[in-house]
């Protein structure tokens, strides 16, 4: 299956020169895994672009723990092409990675925000109005991404979290203190790894 789907031939120009900018600051930032390195467009790339193809509608995206920007860089750089009011706000408390994010926003002319800072105190003082969506990747487990999009989700923003063959354990975990709807989809990159996107989040009583 080809995996980059019916991505335009600028979208494609754009992931080329984000490609080119994580492989640039690699060496001083250690951005991605050093052994996905050959596999970047397989392993990073066509895996980021299945987050916004999970909810294609949502125009405001806040992608937490945002890394090397997968896949919140590679959200904004599908917007910049088919949606004239997409933007993803970034949350990054390393200020290093947050330049990164800003430089490769600014390089593939994609719409975005870099919040510098830790995601718990962001989403705290959020007053950007509403929000669409949530995404994170690689970064916590089920239970403590809902404890951390729980400020934007209670407003009604629904959330897709990348996950590996273990995804069924942390969903079960998760139940004992959150309700949920949840669509399980097998990864296009990976069939033992899931998209798994959420809706209706709500912390159960104490």
């Amino acid at each position: 299956m080809h995996k980059f789907g019916d991505v335009s031939r600028e979208t494609l120009e754009r992931l080329q020169i984000y490609v080119d900018l994580v492989l640039k600051w690699q060496p001083a930032q250690n951005l991605i895994a050093p052994s996905t390195i050959p596999d970047i467009w397989i392993r990073h790339v066509a895996d980021s672009l299945q987050t916004r193809w999970s909810y294609p509608e949502a125009r405001v995206w806040v992608d937490i723990g945002s890394g090397a920007g997968f896949p919140g860089v590679v959200t904004a750089i599908l917007m910049a092409d088919d949606d004239a009011d997409g933007h993803v706000h970034m949350i990054e408390s390393n200020q290093r990675k947050a330049a990164f994010l800003r430089t490769a926003l600014r390089e593939t002319g994609s719409k975005g925000t870099v919040h510098a800072g830790r995601i718990e105190s962001v989403a705290k003082e959020w007053t950007l109005g509403p929000v669409d969506a949530i995404s994170a990747r690689a970064l916590a487990s089920l239970d403590l991404l809902m404890a951390l999009s729980e400020p934007f989700t209670r407003q009604g923003a629904r959330a897709v979290f990348h996950k590996g063959q273990d995804f069924q354990r942390e969903v079960n975990e998760a139940t004992a203190r959150w309700d949920f709807d949840m669509i399980e989809k097998t990864s296009l990159v990976d069939p033992m790894s899931r998209m798994l996107l959420f809706s209706n989040i709500s912390a159960r009583p104490e």
